[in-house]
């Protein structure tokens, strides 16, 4: 745990990188038959561009986890009653507390000094969500009193904000419901003009209940409705046990231990360049014991370094955590 989290060059993320593939490669055996089927040779892997990185389905039809670890807990994607939903089995849940708190204070800042709120009522209202049980974490690591989640009162909520007004709170919502509370506050003359104590993470997920709209849009709404610059966004997925952090203009940034590539999306072993449009690849370490190779449904490009999310790939599932489709 130690090593993944203090990384700090491209040759430390390489070494740990490649150390994951041959222990995954030996003790999961899902990953290890993929490898197989694809007739790669673990042993001729050196660089990050010859990894197999593991098809994101594969969560829905496969207990993917380390031999030698017992899962304490797994979390599920959302969807309809009629969808396979994808598990993804814990083997150790102070890891995943430690890539929250990481990710968190290494882009946003310690949860320590913060409130936290929760506008995320499809999340509320499942089991087993990742989301919630990162927002939870955080909100006890806070330990704050005015800490809590709202589903549908935005009356509540809009009063609540505004006795905080001065103090340094964060607002994680989902964007429809983040859309709706906007949607009160004009209905009812109720007017938003919070100070930069504000701080609202939209985590992405319409689920049929908005007009769909491009990511920037989102954000110029989110801006305009809380009077504030500070719209952030979070991009995680529950395969996975790390967030990236958008502080804006939908430019996301991995944590140490975690690294995007774009593949070509008709070619899974050719990357795109710099700025070019392909499918998004995740290398996430804190998945010691599950699969730290993830093939995403999601569609983005490099930019510098960092990387944008610009839609999904066509005919696959829609995800609770994915971002709106460009």
């Amino acid at each position: 745990m130690d090593t993944i989290f203090n990384i700090k060059t491209e040759q430390e993320f390489l070494s740990e990188t490649l150390k994951t593939f041959r222990y995954q490669y030996k003790n999961i055996e899902i990953y290890r038959r993929f490898v197989d089927y694809l007739n790669i040779n673990p042993d001729e892997v050196d660089e990050l561009d010859k990894i197999p990185f593991l098809p994101i389905e594969m969560f829905k039809n496969h207990q993917i986890i380390d031999k030698n670890v017992k899962a304490e807990l797994f979390f599920q994607s959302s969807g309809t009653t009629r969808m396979n939903l994808s598990k993804h089995f814990i083997a150790d849940e102070n890891l995943y507390k430690e890539s929250i708190y990481r990710s968190f204070a290494q882009f946003i800042g310690k949860p320590e000094d913060f409130i936290f709120l929760g506008l995320l009522p499809s999340y509320l209202e499942r089991q087993n969500s990742s989301l919630i049980y990162m927002v939870d974490y955080l909100m006890k690591t806070s330990g704050k009193p005015e800490n809590g989640y709202f589903l549908y009162n935005h009356e509540d909520l809009f009063k609540l904000l505004k006795e905080l007004e001065n103090k340094k709170v964060i607002l994680f919502g989902v964007s429809f419901a983040l859309l709706d509370f906007l949607d009160y506050c004009d209905s009812n003359a109720q007017i938003l003009n919070f100070s930069d104590s504000l701080t609202v993470i939209e985590t992405g997920g319409m689920k049929g209940r908005k007009e769909e709209m491009t990511k920037d849009e989102l954000l110029k709404i989110l801006q305009e409705g809380f009077k504030t610059e500070k719209i952030y966004s979070e991009y995680s997925m529950t395969e996975l046990l790390s967030q990236a952090y958008s502080l804006g203009n939908n430019e996301y940034r991995c944590p140490n231990w975690m690294k995007v590539m774009i593949r070509n999306a008709e070619d899974p072993f050719n990357y795109e360049k710099e700025g070019r449009t392909g499918a998004i690849n995740i290398i996430d370490l804190a998945n010691v014991h599950t699969c730290a190779f993830i093939a995403t449904q999601d569609l983005g490009k490099i930019v510098g370094d960092q990387f944008q999310v610009l839609g999904r790939i066509d005919h696959s599932d829609i995800r609770g955590c994915s971002l709106l489709v460009s």
